[in-house]
């Protein structure tokens, strides 16, 4: 039961990065778009597109804390007690984001929108880094065991949580890319599809880099989960870097039919070698998926509650994706 209920963890942590990921990445190409004219197209392509989503996306978030918290509480413990101060920051850049978003379409003063324009993009960049960074340090053996406390800023502050943080950014910028491709070329703004197929290609490439100098991080300060990558996950590491050099190419070619599945695939497949790898560990080296576990009444009624959501919330989020890819929702005013 408890590896079923770990499996679903991931599956939500999936769903939040693949989602939430390009949502964020969309924060940071308009922290980057430039002046008030230069940036006006991209950020106008880029509201569009987020608009209908964006709040939806964090169902995931609350979604994999839940799980957490309730099917293994002393890890949950150990991980907010540790990194109390990124998921502090990471919460209330959520909050800064969503409210600077919202509110830069109901000011009508030029300053005011770049006031919050500037929140909501630098929030953007802001949560992603610190939740990979949450990810790296879990990796690195950071976060002791036994719903004890580690240290506040040294164990987010590590190669391995830095490592995290930036292919976060990183590949939420790719994916985020990617799926602005698409909206363009869908809204028929071939300037815009141009824009951000450069974008992606640098971004692509900055992942690559950033990939390859993460193997030698690894390989020192988490060996543990170097070992697990290098060996039974591999296959899923194989398929990722397959995926994500096909979408590169696809994208360098100009035929984005395929390019935002592929990109999808590349992540999930990596964020699945990181399970295999870190297997049967929740903690590395300190605590199994077993021993973590709450009792099995609860990992039951859990697994119920689950299925019971999944029924009613998974339909109408699908419902949401759809009718927003058809252009079929009202722009946000």
């Amino acid at each position: 039961m408890s590896d079923i209920i770990a499996i679903v963890l991931m599956i939500g942590i999936i769903a939040y990065a693949v989602f939430g990921g390009a949502d964020f990445g969309a924060g940071f190409w308009d922290l980057v778009a430039g002046g008030t004219e230069a940036g006006a197209r991209p950020r106008e392509l880029i509201d569009r597109s987020i608009g209908p989503v964006w709040e939806a996306n964090h169902v995931w978030l609350i979604f994999s804390f839940v799980v957490l918290w309730t099917a293994f509480p002393q890890v949950y413990a150990s991980i907010t007690l540790t990194l109390f101060v990124p998921l502090t920051i990471a919460a209330l850049g959520i909050v800064l984001r969503g409210a600077s978003f919202a509110f830069r379409k109901a000011v009508l003063r030029t300053r005011d929108r770049r006031r919050f324009g500037a929140v909501f993009a630098t929030s953007s960049v802001l949560v992603p880094y610190c939740l990979g960074a949450v990810i790296g340090a879990i990796a690195s053996g950071q976060v002791p065991p036994g719903g004890k406390a580690g240290d506040s800023f040294a164990s987010w502050m590590d190669p391995v949580s830095i490592l995290g943080g930036v292919l976060a950014v990183v590949v939420a910028a790719y994916l985020a890319a990617v799926n602005l491709i698409a909206d363009a070329r869908r809204l028929g703004d071939d300037e815009m599809v141009e824009y951000f197929r450069r974008r992606a290609i640098g971004a692509a490439v900055v992942a690559g880099i950033t990939l390859a100098a993460g193997v030698l991080i690894l390989r020192e300060y988490a060996p543990y989960l170097f070992d697990g990558l290098t060996s039974r996950a591999l296959p899923l590491m194989i398929l990722s870097g397959l995926c994500g050099v096909a979408s590169l190419v696809l994208i360098v070619r100009r035929d984005t039919r395929f390019s935002q599945w592929l990109s999808g695939t590349a992540v999930v497949a990596a964020l699945v070698a990181y399970g295999v790898a870190q297997t049967p560990y929740l903690l590395p080296e300190t605590v199994t998926v077993t021993e973590a576990a709450a009792p099995s009444g609860t990992l039951g009624a859990l697994l119920v509650a689950t299925v019971a959501a999944g029924l009613i919330v998974l339909p109408s989020l699908g419902l949401l994706y759809v009718l927003d890819r058809k252009n079929l929702l009202p722009e946000e005013g």
